[in-house]
């Protein structure tokens, strides 16, 4: 994988890297998913700060178990192997040797000057970025900052049998707490319309709107830079995750929408498919992106063809699913359920779409869906 200019941020997949380290010659970084996990990238372990943040952290093996979390070091100093000056405790503390700063670079660590940057990236179960911290502190009160974020995660618990569920995917940390708030900024101060949904009438797709059958007001967004933000973080943040999980490869996006249900309108859309008309078979993914998770209540996602339970995500997570899915939006009881919800396909998913444009009533909605 080519150099990176800047270390990973908030949401972004850690590459699937391959390293020399202490327990393997050949250790795939994929392998370690599942657990949270702690990776701190310095020069040696002779360095004094170094070497006290090492200690601070081979002494928490309550917190580093393998199971709940795990850490990693990576050297780039040979004495460092050669003379064993880190302790390797199996379960739950590891060292890379990565000499040649070929997986630093990858991650990021390189600084334009050819330096090394210390830094401790800490990763969720799916190995996607929780936080970024640079060691340029005293080294208790990094590894203080590390311990805290770990203990603010949700825990793993013990093994349970799987239930019957739909085939969805839940994905944090899409959306950043900032991006979240400018969005419904946005929407409060330009306000939303109704929005209907498609059907396909006497050869044609068409709006319609039935307030017994979908209430909620959307408003689409008009800012070009705000629009390029959206799309950024969808494709770093989420599109990894979907071909990850589905095999499928999103290259395009339909909709830069901001949807409201509001609980004075009992805001629901009752249960639908997104690619059923002329006009909108080319709906692959749709993607419920929850801008407030926490400050309403209902306005869950629910699957009918798989069971009575309902889905939803943090604030700036996601729920993604196949647009063939039966869904449902629950209706809000309390409060406004804010969320950005585009759709996804790929380039012969476009083909498609251009192709049925000739369906496609002139007095079709955009917002629909």
């Amino acid at each position: 994988m080519p150099t990176r200019s800047t270390p990973l941020t908030f949401g972004e997949p850690a590459p699937w890297f391959e390293c020399a380290s202490s327990v393997n010659p050949k250790f795939h970084f994929d392998t370690v998913a599942g657990r949270n996990v702690v990776l701190t990238i310095f020069q040696s372990a002779a360095d004094p700060a170094t070497r006290a943040f090492l200690d601070i952290i081979d002494a928490r093996r309550d917190v580093f178990d393998d199971w709940e979390a795990s850490f990693f070091g990576m050297s780039h100093d040979p004495d460092d192997e050669r003379l064993q000056r880190t302790q390797t405790v199996v379960p739950g503390i590891r060292f890379f040797w990565d000499f040649d700063r070929q997986v630093a670079g990858e991650l990021g660590a390189i600084a334009p000057d050819g330096s090394l940057r210390p830094v401790t990236i800490v990763f969720d179960p799916s190995l996607r970025v929780i936080r970024t911290l640079p060691f340029n502190e005293p080294p208790e009160q990094h590894a203080a900052k590390v311990l805290q974020i770990l203990q603010e995660q949700p825990r793993i618990g013990p093994p349970t049998l799987a239930m019957g569920q739909a085939p969805v995917l839940i994905v944090p940390r899409v959306f950043e707490p900032e991006l979240c708030r400018r969005l419904i900024q946005t929407y409060e101060t330009r306000g939303g319309v109704d929005s209907g949904f498609m059907r396909d009438v006497n050869g044609k797709t068409v709006g319609i709107l039935d307030y017994s059958h979908k209430r909620r007001r959307d408003y689409e967004i008009e800012d070009e830079a705000l629009r390029r933000s959206c799309m950024v973080r969808i494709h770093d943040r989420l599109g990894p995750e979907l071909h990850k999980a589905t095999q499928f490869k999103a290259t395009r996006m339909e909709r830069y929408t901001v949807a409201c249900y509001d609980a004075s309108e009992e805001g629901h859309f009752n249960a639908h498919r997104d690619n059923t008309t002329k006009g909108t078979a080319h709906r692959r993914f749709a993607v419920s992106l929850m801008l407030n998770t926490g400050e309403y209540e209902g306005g869950y996602l629910r699957f009918p063809e798989f069971g009575p339970q309902v889905y939803t995500a943090p604030p700036g997570g996601a729920v993604v699913f196949s647009c063939s899915l039966l869904h449902e939006a629950t209706i809000v009881t309390r409060g406004r359920r804010y969320v950005f919800i585009p759709f996804l396909y790929d380039d012969a998913a476009a083909k498609e779409r251009e192709q049925n444009l000739k369906f496609l009533s002139e007095q079709s909605p955009t917002r629909e869906g």
